[in-house]
């Protein structure tokens, strides 16, 4: 494997001849794309095998064969996966779900789930694009004016925004790939690359949100989405959040349903709960579960419990141990 380093943007390739074993395989991929388990199923030949690599920093790009037919299975701790067969098909299973991408569509891995391949051919020619998870949610959040939703399990990459966000990946890819001299060389240009590519696909999967009316939502909305970010534990009340947009209670319900999709108190409930979450995943050994609920403004502890429940798969103590 060859390593080139201009920069932060970093060009990793290696060639057929470069694997002897499936071990070197392995530690291909994983340096490459993600830590898995790879298990040959067929007797093709480890040097068939190919792989290249773009890094971004906050994403990678990769393009992949592997010259046999092999299981794998990752968690892709920490990022997302999003995986477009560019020849033949692959098949992935995400928890219960199966879902059988071909050319023209890309299979969404979420961070820290359990993936199995289990059965990829030596005929599929995979395009691997890696967005580290903290970096696209916060983009989400910058290009989409509202906090992360859950992304769909696979992607239509034949629409005309699938298209043109596919093409810029390979795109990017080719020309970073290149080595030329110059912008490559600038330690800046692989956080704009990344940003713009991350822009491209949440733009692409979300076309809905593609309208004047999201981006430029008002300034009363967005005046009361930054303080309630900003101090959700503090005990709001409706006249609370009307002052400081200036409006009346009943204009600002109206502004949130509209531009929102749901009521002020509704977006700062689930924002409590995913800071609770937060607190009791990364908790100090002092901290309690009252304590934490608490500390956000959630004061029905009972309440609070079977929520996080139903949305968490477990209870706040089950979280607050496993830590």
């Amino acid at each position: 494997m060859v390593v080139r380093e201009e920069g932060s943007v970093q060009h990793r390739f290696a060639s057929a001849a470069s694997f002897d074993d499936w071990d070197g395989v392995h530690d291909a991929v994983a340096q490459a794309y993600f830590p898995h388990l790879l298990q040959p199923l067929s007797a093709g030949p480890p040097s068939r095998s190919a792989l290249e690599l773009v890094d971004l920093g906050p994403c990678r790009v990769t393009r992949m064969a592997l010259g046999a037919t092999v299981a794998i299975r990752s968690d892709h701790p920490g990022a997302y996966a999003i995986n477009a067969p560019l020849r033949g098909a692959f098949e992935s299973r995400i928890g219960s779900a199966s879902i059988l991408s071909e050319v023209g569509q890309a299979t969404v891995c979420p961070p820290d789930t359990p993936t199995h391949l289990p059965a990829w051919e030596p005929s599929c020619l995979l395009l691997g694009f890696r967005a580290d998870s903290d970096f696209l949610e916060r983009e989400y959040e910058r290009v989409l004016a509202r906090r992360p939703r859950p992304v769909s399990d696979q992607l239509d990459l034949n629409t005309d925004d699938g298209q043109d966000w596919l093409g810029l990946v390979q795109s990017t890819f080719d020309q970073v790939r290149g080595g030329h001299a110059g912008l490559m060389q600038d330690p800046r240009m692989a956080q704009q690359m990344s940003a713009l590519l991350i822009t491209g696909l949440l733009l692409a999967i979300t076309p809905d949100e593609r309208t004047d009316k999201i981006g430029t939502r008002p300034r009363i909305v967005r005046r009361v989405i930054d303080a309630l970010e900003q101090d959700p534990g503090r005990a709001w009340t409706p006249p609370d959040m009307a002052e400081l947009a200036g409006v009346s209670v009943r204009r600002l319900q109206q502004g949130f349903r509209e531009y929102v999709g749901q009521t002020p108190f509704q977006y700062l409930h689930d924002l409590r709960m995913e800071r609770a979450h937060h607190d009791l995943i990364t908790a100090d050994d002092n901290d309690t579960v009252t304590d934490i609920a608490l500390r956000w403004g959630l004061l029905h502890t009972s309440r609070f419990a079977a929520e996080y429940r139903r949305r968490y798969g477990r209870s706040p103590s089950a979280a607050l141990a496993d830590r």
